[in-house]
């Protein structure tokens, strides 16, 4: 997957009519991309930074049906979502693995009620289920939750969920387009909108962020999957345009794994502000999270940060359940995502956790087919309704979905989740390659961590890593599983990337700058 030969297919083709322009380069638009282009439609994805930089890479690791909506009677997200689960772990085994969870019950009547709810649960994920849930004594919840808090433990339910590597799966979604003919771009944030004379969308105008070269991108059909940016393409199609999204923020703690003994994760299905707080096992660090904050539209950013509120909020929910209470000095790193909210007329005044996860379609009269709202479990569902719309837009050739079946790229069975650099699935092999023919590429970039210098590099040639943070952000974790030891792996990771990419001195030294002023907003003060 390299940027510039897929760059060049721009450049050779300025004229040319491609079936169909995606912008945004998030879960939504890398699913839309695949799908259409394993459907054979010539198909372009511009995203303005890196793939999955926003809200994609910023979930909490999971892959699942949503008890919480079970609890508000949205059973069809519930049902789509779980038959989603199942295909995602079908299609991509190296990064889905079926996860264990236990919700403590601390009242008599807790463990009948959820035991119920969890049988429906799994009623509903029929024959694509990954477990049967059951009702568990107070020993056993002990066992699965060494660390558990123990006063007034009466016993526990346990379930099965899935759980996975969020941006790791955004990369694999844009190799397996690539190698189904499509060119996706990052760092090619769309600048304007063309329109016929009939004031139809007719392609998009871009800019290539690195050579600061703009092209011109024309298509039969333009789709807008820019997450909580929605409203700003919708604006330049139609400066009146009413808003369509409702963002809300969700936070995330990392601590060390002692927070957490055992290989089960935790599930509290009723906070004080009446989330759901979920403590995840992930990368032998523990997600602790989330909340759900209203925003402004002014506020949304590429780089969201916690609120004082919603950190004090994670650390007191925490506390109650666990026997080691996390401190501020005890989070490696917190980062936050916002939500595209999928706001229906007259919701202004429903709290964002009432509003409902499922996506919603839109066509303007212009054209521009705009998807907004979903959730990563869905992303596939949701990419094959927007095919589906488009092909109809723009008076594309009808051609059947493929992609239920469709193996992701990295597709390996029966994966070891415990092995240093498993999400790489297939491609694991090629970089053992390249550090027995380099053995110098094997060493660590962080005494404390098995990330080696090959990775880098691979990143770059094989990943369309182009920055420091592209790398210790979304390519590895490690930014979000521990900023402190991120932050030192910079000069290195800067070096070889600057040798990789043919960049200047003063290019390295900049990349180390402002990826250590960035990671400074992953670490508590």
């Amino acid at each position: 997957m390299q940027r510039d030969f897929l760059l060049n297919r721009l450049k050779q083709n300025p004229d040319k009519q491609w079936d169909i322009v995606i912008i945004g380069g998030g879960a939504t638009g890398l699913g839309i991309a695949v799908d259409a282009a394993s459907r054979g439609y010539e198909t372009v994805l511009l995203e303005q930074s890196d793939f999955a930089k926003g809200t994609s890479s910023r979930s909490t690791k999971l892959v699942h049906g949503g008890v919480r909506y079970l609890a508000q009677g949205d059973i069809s997200l519930v049902l789509e979502a779980l038959h989603e689960r199942g295909l995602l772990r079908r299609n991509a085994p190296h990064l889905v693995k079926n996860q264990a969870f236990v919700i403590p019950n601390y009242d008599w009547w807790e463990g009948p009620f959820y035991n119920v709810g969890m049988k429906v649960y799994d009623m509903m994920a029929g024959r694509l289920g990954l477990g049967p849930s059951e009702k568990i004594s107070r020993k056993e919840t002990l066992k699965a939750i060494p660390n558990l808090d123990e006063h007034h433990l009466n016993g526990g339910v346990i379930y099965y969920d899935g759980q996975f590597d969020d941006s790791r799966l955004a990369v694999n979604l844009a190799q397996t387009a690539v190698e189904n003919e499509a060119v996706v771009l990052n760092y090619m944030p769309v600048t304007g909108l063309l329109k016929d004379k009939s004031r139809l969308v007719c392609g998009v105008e871009t800019i290539d962020t690195e050579s600061q070269k703009k092209y011109t991108v024309r298509s039969r059909v333009v789709i807008n999957a820019t997450g909580v940016f929605v409203d700003t393409i919708l604006s330049m199609d139609d400066a009146k345009a009413a808003p369509l999204v409702r963002p809300s923020q969700g936070v995330h703690f990392v601590l060390d794994k002692s927070f957490l003994q055992g290989d089960s994760a935790i599930m509290i299905p009723k906070t004080s502000d009446g989330r759901v707080l979920f403590a995840v096992p992930w990368h032998g660090k523990v997600v602790v999270g989330t909340t759900d904050t209203p925003l402004e539209p002014s506020d949304i950013s590429l780089e969201p940060r916690a609120l004082e509120e919603e950190i004090n909020f994670i650390l007191k929910t925490a506390a109650q359940y666990l026997k080691k209470n996390p401190q501020r000095k005890d989070v490696l790193s917190v980062f936050a995502g916002l939500r595209p909210l999928a706001a229906q007329q007259g919701s202004q005044h429903q709290s964002t956790k009432e509003i409902s996860r499922s996506h919603r379609l839109m066509v303007s009269l212009s054209g521009l087919l705009t998807i907004t709202g979903g959730k990563w479990t869905t992303y596939r569902k949701m990419a094959e309704d927007t095919v589906n719309k488009a092909w109809m837009v723009g008076g594309l050739p009808e051609r059947r979905c493929v992609t239920e079946t469709m193996p992701i790229h990295g597709y390996v069975k029966n994966t070891h989740f415990n092995l240093p650099g498993y999400f790489y699935g297939s491609d694991r092999t090629a970089i053992s390659a390249m550090i027995q023919s380099e053995p110098a590429l094997g060493q660590r970039l962080h005494p404390d961590y098995e990330y080696t210098q090959a990775q880098v590099v691979w990143a770059v040639r094989h990943e369309m890593a182009r920055t420091v943070e592209d790398f210790l952000s979304r390519r590895i974790r490690i930014l979000l599983l521990d900023a402190r030891a991120s932050i030192t792996m910079a000069p290195k990771v800067a070096d070889i990337m600057g040798r990789e990419l043919n960049r200047s001195p003063s290019w390295i030294h900049s990349q180390v700058t402002e990826y250590q002023t960035l990671a400074k907003g992953y670490i508590l003060g």
